[in-house]
C-alpha cells in the first residue's frame, strides 16, 4: 500500500518540514503520496509534485481548508486513510494537532516524533527529554506517525514528476474557526530550518542585551535567533524563538549558545546540532558537556570580540 504525507504549507509555498517527512516516508516504501489541503493552494501542489520520490499529489482545495483547522483536516485524512498503510506528518504544531485526531478516528495508536525507521512496523523515538531512545513496534493496520524533522535529511525539492489528483473536499464541520493570527516577520532564516542558530539565555541579563549582542552576530553569520525558555520567560525574546523540549527542535550545522546553562529541556531541542559552540562564564555549566567548542569567558566581551572578528 501507499504512504501518505500531510503537507505543511501556507497556501503559497511548501514548507521545508514536508521534505524531511518525505525522506522518512521513502524509507517505508516507493509509493509516496502528498496530501495538500488548503484554499487557493495550487502552487503548493505544483511544488509538492516536483519533490523527488513522490508519485502522486492529492489536492483538496476548498475555502474551509484555508486555515487548515485540525478538525476539518483530520476528517479529510480519515476519509482517504483506507488506501494507505502509513500516514505521516511533520511533528510541528499543525502535525501534533491534526494526527492524534486521525489516530482516534481510525482507532489506532499514534507513534510520535520518530527519529529513525527500523522497518515498516518498527520505529525509534526519543523519550525522557531525549535522554533515551525507545524502539516501538506497531501492529495497527494503519500507522499514524509524526516525524521529528531533525532526524531525517530533506528530500530534494526538484526532480520529481508526480501526478496531481484533485480530490473532493470533505464537509466543513464548523467545530472551530481561526479568530486571528499574529505573524512574526523577519529577514532572518526560519529558526526550524536555519543552518546556523545563535541562541541566548538568562545570562544575557536583559532583553536589551539580547538584541544588542546577538543581532549583530546573527546578521554577520546569516543566522536565525533562538533563546532558552528562561530567556523567553524573562521577556528577552518572543515565544517563537524558544528552543527546547517545550519549544522548537533544531539541528543546524552550527549552534552558538550564549549565556545558556544547558538545562535538560533546552538540550533536548538542540543537542543534535552538527557543531555546538557554548559561551558561558560558569565552567561547570551543563552546556559544556554537549558542546564541541566551549569558551569559559564573560559573554559581553566574548560576543563583541567574535562579532568584530567576523
Amino acid at each position: 500500500m501507499a504512504i501518505l504525507v500531510i503537507a505543511e504549507h501556507d497556501n503559497t509555498s511548501l514548507r521545508a518540514a514536508t521534505l524531511n517527512t518525505v525522506t522518512a516516508a521513502l524509507q517505508l516504501g516507493n509509493d509516496v503520496h502528498i496530501l495538500v489541503a488548503g484554499s487557493g493552494c495550487a502552487s503548493v501542489a505544483a511544488q509538492a509534485s516536483s519533490v523527488a520520490g513522490v508519485t502522486q499529489v492529492k489536492l483538496a482545495d476548498a475555502a474551509h481548508y484555508l486555515n487548515q483547522t485540525a478538525e476539518n483536516l483530520a476528517a479529510l485524512i480519515h476519509a482517504h486513510a483506507g488506501a494507505y498503510s502509513h500516514i505521516l506528518a511533520p511533528a510541528t504544531s499543525n502535525g501534533k494537532n491534526t494526527l492524534p485526531r486521525v489516530a482516534a478516528l481510525l482507532d489506532v495508536a499514534q507513534i510520535s516524533e520518530i527519529v529513525a525507521i527500523v522497518d515498516a512496523d518498527t520505529f525509534v523515538r526519543p523519550i525522557y527529554a531525549g535522554n533515551a531512545l525507545a524502539t516501538v513496534k506497531s501492529s495497527d493496520a494503519t500507522k499514524v506517525i509524526t516525524v521529528r524533522t531533525t532526524g531525517f535529511d530533506p528530500a530534494a525539492a526538484e526532480g520529481g514528476h508526480a501526478v496531481i489528483d484533485a480530490i473532493a473536499a470533505g464537509p466543513d464541520l464548523g467545530q472551530s474557526q481561526l479568530v486571528s493570527r499574529d505573524m512574526t516577520s523577519s529577514a532572518r532564516p526560519e529558526l526550524g530550518a536555519a543552518k546556523i542558530v545563535v541562541s541566548g539565555g538568562r545570562g544575557l541579563g536583559s532583553g536589551a542585551n539580547y538584541h544588542q549582542l546577538l543581532e549583530p552576530l546573527a546578521d554577520k553569520l546569516g543566522a536565525a535567533l533562538g533563546a532558552s525558555r528562561a530567556a523567553v520567560d524573562a521577556g528577552f525574546a518572543p515565544n517563537d524563538y524558544q528552543v527546547g523540549q517545550t519549544g522548537k527542535i533544531v539541528a543546524p550545522q552550527l549552534y552558538i549558545a550564549v549565556g545558556i546553562s544547558g538545562a535538560i529541556q533546552h538540550l533536548a531541542g538542540m543537542k543534535e546540532s552538527k557543531v555546538i559552540v557554548a559561551i558561558n562564564k560558569d565552567p561547570d555549566a551543563p552546556i559544556f558537556q554537549v558542546a564541541d567548542y566551549g569558551l569559559v569567558a564573560d559573554l559581553f566581551t566574548a560576543v563583541n570580540e567574535l562579532t568584530a572578528a567576523l
